[in-house]
Formats: C-alpha cells, structure tokens, sequence
C-alpha cells in the first residue's frame, strides 16, 4: 500500500508531467480550478488547485475536506502511484471504477483530453 508520502510524490510528478505537456494535453491542462485528490485506502485528502497547467496541492486532510473541490478525484493509493509511473490507464481505471474523477460538465469536456 502506498504511504502518503509517495502519493505526494506521485501528485509532484504529474504536476511537473503536466507542465511539460504541449498542444491538448496542456490546453486542459491550463484550467483554474480548485481540485481534490482523495487516497481512499488511507483515507486522506489531497487539496489545492489546478492552474497554468500544474497541480499545486497546498493542503492534506484526513478524510474527505469540507470543502468540495470544483475538480474532484478518488482512488487507492497504489492507483495513483501507478497511474503516474504509466503503469494504469486512466480510462479503463475511471471504466472499472478504481478511479472516480467528478467534475462540472465543461471541465469534463476539457479533461477528456487528459484521458
């Protein structure tokens, strides 16, 4: 099972993946949104925000945050982990269920493109 730690560390990384990412990928990429990750297995939330094309997480709450995120996320730890390695598709993941993204319908439309 993957610690809060190394899903920190996978969030950094897909914060700087997202950075270096062209065309599409960092249109989406280049919302201002507020997001919320949530580590289900260790029940742990990772807040902050999506903006110019980097996650900037600025806090982490046991459990789910008062506050609901406009871009919201949920998986296992060991999903996250491995979403960012390239080990795990994130669509047949979000298909199967492991992983759940909620969002409003036009952020979805743009996310699409990060899928």
């Amino acid at each position: 099972m993957a610690t809060t730690e190394e899903c920190r560390a996978a969030l950094d990384k897909l914060s700087d993946n997202l950075a270096r990412a062209e065309g599409d990928v960092h249109a989406a990429a280049a919302l201002d949104r507020s997001l919320s990750c949530h580590i289900t297995d260790l029940d742990v939330t990772f807040s902050g925000r999506l903006r110019g094309g980097r996650v900037e997480v600025h806090d982490t709450v046991p459990g789910v945050p008062a506050e609901r995120a406009q871009i919201r996320l949920a998986m296992a730890g060991d999903d996250l982990v491995a979403l960012v390695g390239g080990e795990l598709n994130f669509a047949k993941a979000w298909a199967s269920g492991r992983v759940r993204l909620e969002a409003g319908f036009r952020d979805l439309l743009r996310l699409r493109t990060l899928l």
